[in-house]
């Protein structure tokens, strides 16, 4: 079965607490490089190992190497300068109130270009420690822009046109090196399609906002040009995901963005956040085409206690009179640690919520 699985997941999982201290160290200078990769190595052998246990067929790495799932590939970008002396605060929503994530902000200072492979190690790494599906993760193209142009200087690019080329030609980079080393499965991971359903959202990325979904299809669409025909694409469409909560201001069913993302964008399966109420109604799930899939997010990472498998299998009935139930897959809202810092869940949970999605699918479609 072409990728994605009938039970899958985001990506990102906790990390222990022995490679949180490690890259505590490095940064301290109290280990070397080669010793934090090391330390990595193993932890990445163990969580593979945990997701092969539980009947996973698609097994990333974590994202172990990385300290959140956005900024480490933007940095790696040449033509973009890193700011170490600044902090951006970006507001999240908890049921307990609001906190701050903070990132280090850049400037693209210079032509976008990419000369390496920038997760080539680490999918190399992955590939020849598993024996199922390795499944890589990176920002979607549209990270580079949403919500505004962050850090774009527009002296470098006064045609806004030729910087998102530049763009998709540096992801045709990366993603050519991915598929020399074997990968067969890619996700993309995006915000901006998620939030421009909000009326708000759009009103505030200013008149462009009713039609910029339609230009990051597009730019995506050219990010994946001459991509190999045995590479499968997914594209996660978040809500924001930092210790447990969510940026505020991203409720809305997928209606606005509908009928292009799922009509337009040439992926081959979307996952989809649907673990409570901001997320809308499946009835989006009319405009899915025949030859794709929809991973619905039912299991939510954001809370330890475990979904009633039953209730599961209730919403995949639901969402099966808007899209055919071969059509339909499973998996954990998000990802469990979208930033180093994890969700607040212990390990063992985590663990359960994979084991319920694979357990689930079994019982829905006879096979993970």
């Amino acid at each position: 079965m072409k990728p994605p699985f009938r039970a899958d997941h985001v990506g990102s999982l906790l990390r222990p607490k022995e490679l949180l201290r490690a890259r505590a160290d490095r940064q301290a200078n109290k280990i070397t490089t080669a010793e934090l990769k090391s330390i990595e190595d193993a932890a990445i052998r163990d969580i593979i190992r945990m997701q092969e246990d539980v009947g996973l067929r698609s097994v990333t790495d974590g994202e172990f190497r990385r300290l959140d799932w956005l900024m480490d590939f933007k940095y790696q970008l040449e033509g973009v300068t890193k700011h170490d002396e600044q902090i951006v605060k970006v507001p999240f929503a908890t049921d307990k109130g609001a906190i701050d994530w903070t990132f280090v902000p850049y400037t693209v200072s210079g032509k976008i270009k990419l000369n390496h492979v920038i997760y080539g190690d680490g999918f190399a790494f992955l590939k020849s420690a598993t024996r199922q599906t390795a499944k890589l993760t990176i920002p979607s193209p549209s990270m580079m822009h949403y919500p505004g142009g962050r850090g774009l200087d527009r002296k470098v690019y006064p045609d806004l046109e030729q910087f998102f080329a530049d763009v998709a030609a540096a992801y045709r980079t990366e993603i050519a090196g991915l598929a020399k080393l074997g990968c067969t499965y890619l996700q993309l991971d995006d915000t901006s399609l998620a939030f421009l359903n909000n009326p708000e959202r759009r009103k505030a990325v200013g008149p462009e906002g009713q039609t910029q979904h339609l230009r990051y299809i597009q730019l995506i669409n050219d990010s994946l040009t001459g991509k190999p025909a045995d590479l499968a694409v997914t594209v996660h469409l978040c809500r924001g995901n930092f210790r447990s909560a969510w940026i505020p201001g991203t409720d809305a069913s997928y209606d606005y963005v509908a009928e292009a993302l799922f009509g337009s964008l040439n992926v081959d399966g979307y996952f989809l956040e649907y673990d409570d109420a901001r997320s809308g109604s499946f009835a989006p799930l009319r405009f899915v085409p025949k030859g794709k899939r929809v991973v619905l997010g039912l299991v939510t990472t954001k809370r330890p206690e475990l979904e009633s498998k039953d209730e599961l299998k209730r919403r995949i009935d639901e969402a099966s009179k808007y899209l055919s139930l071969d059509q339909l897959c499973l998996s954990p809202q998000c990802g469990f640690s979208s930033t180093q810092e994890g969700n607040e869940l212990t390990a063992e949970q985590q663990k359960a919520k994979l084991r319920l999605v694979v357990e689930t699918a079994q019982d829905v479609w006879g096979t993970a």
